[in-house]
């Protein structure tokens, strides 16, 4: 058994410190379009790119109000805003009529409404292909229907865009957190994100490295043609994520970039909120497969829970590696709560969180194969059509 644990202290501890080292070095080198110095007017030779906003939205009175009224009053004067409503049943299309219908809104705002969906396509990727298909900007904005925009942030984007110069640009957003349970299960995304994802190597080309998120994928529209768009990404669960990877494998020039409070929304309501949010795109993350799930949760229990576990047990100088490996996680952790609003000290939670997620992924194995498919937002999509579908 000591044998055993010399070995998986030594895994565990030289991963967490390489990750800890490599983030501490590549994250700083992620430009932060809040600071000073982009806060200029962005210019090409042609003058101001024209810019067209997309949101789809299904069921979202909530939010779609404040979300258009806020795109209506961004400090930059050449862009366009397409809503979609999505076959919503709530009062989505009618609150988005009422918006259209203000001065703001004049020559600026255009409302698309979809009563059904085609076949072999899932409801975002085939709302953000229907209002991309009669988009007339430079530059497509993909967001979505509850992120609130502060008013400088697509200027600021575009002068980080256009100085790079970029194809396609991933703006992290600010979460908005009001529970405890929201920051735990958010910090360990953000610890499983730096870890897995490396935000700072996006940049490089020899990497297959990739980002996309939904809050804010900004790409240039003849790169998005190029790649094929959305019609690519028709039964994409993860469509955010493979519109990056699908422009980096393409060769194009990727950028991940802060914002401060440039953009902020509120992910989840409570921590099984996440649970209940994320149940939809782990087993697509593992391809609709059974056992890369299962082994996935297996590894992540182990890389995440083992170091807590192993510095506890009297196994002598093992405890060591263990416990280099629980410090260089507190220093991400550290290292994150620069960027968020999630204190340091959430540290001492991320077994808690570390069960959840492991929970959530194999719920969404079992609720995905149980079903045949996946269920969102009242729409089902069989499994079948969603495994041909994956990019």
């Amino acid at each position: 058994m000591i044998y055993f644990h010399w070995i998986a202290g030594s895994l565990l501890a030289l991963a967490w410190f390489s990750r800890l080292v490599a983030a501490a070095v590549g994250m700083p080198k992620l430009a932060d379009v809040s600071r000073p110095e982009w806060d200029r007017k962005a210019t090409t030779p042609q003058g101001n790119p024209r810019v067209s906003i997309i949101v789809p939205a299904l069921n979202e009175e909530a939010h779609i109000e404040q979300t258009l009224s806020q795109l209506l009053q961004l400090d930059y004067d050449h862009y366009e805003v397409i809503a979609v409503n999505d076959r919503s049943s709530d009062r989505t299309g009618e609150v988005m009529d009422r918006v259209a219908a203000t001065p703001e809104a004049h020559g600026r705002l255009k409302i698309i409404h979809i009563d059904e969906l085609p076949p072999g396509w899932l409801g975002k990727p085939h709302a953000m292909w229907t209002a991309a298909n009669q988009a007339t900007g430079n530059w497509l904005l993909f967001t979505d229907a509850d992120v609130l925009f502060r008013k400088d942030v697509l200027r600021r984007t575009l002068a980080f865009a256009e100085a790079e110069p970029a194809d396609h640009v991933v703006l992290f957003p600010r979460m908005i957190m009001k529970t405890p349970g929201e920051r735990m299960m958010i910090a360990f995304f953000q610890t499983l994100f730096v870890f897995g994802h490396r935000p700072w190597k996006v940049a490089d080309p020899k990497t297959k490295d990739h980002m996309g998120v939904g809050a804010f994928n900004l790409i240039r529209s003849s790169v998005y043609d190029a790649v094929g768009g959305f019609h690519t990404l028709r039964l994409e669960v993860l469509d955010d994520m493979k519109l990056g990877k699908i422009v980096k494998n393409a060769g194009y020039a990727q950028r991940n970039i802060f914002g401060d409070n440039l953009i902020s929304l509120r992910w989840a309501h409570g921590a099984m909120g996440m649970v209940q949010n994320l149940t939809k795109n782990f087993f697509a993350i593992m391809s609709f497969q059974w056992w890369r799930a299962v082994l996935s949760a297996i590894v992540l229990a182990f890389l995440n829970l083992m170091p807590f576990v192993g510095t506890l047990l009297p196994i002598g100088w093992p405890r060591v590696l263990y416990a280099i490996a629980l410090v260089s996680m507190f220093g991400i952790y550290v290292g994150m709560s620069w960027k968020s609003d999630i204190p340091p000290y959430y540290f001492v939670l991320h077994p808690i969180s570390t069960v959840l997620f492991v929970y959530t992924m194999l719920r969404s194995m079992a609720l995905t194969l149980g079903r045949g498919g996946v269920i969102w937002r009242g729409t089902f999509y069989p499994l079948e059509e969603l495994r041909k579908g994956i990019v």
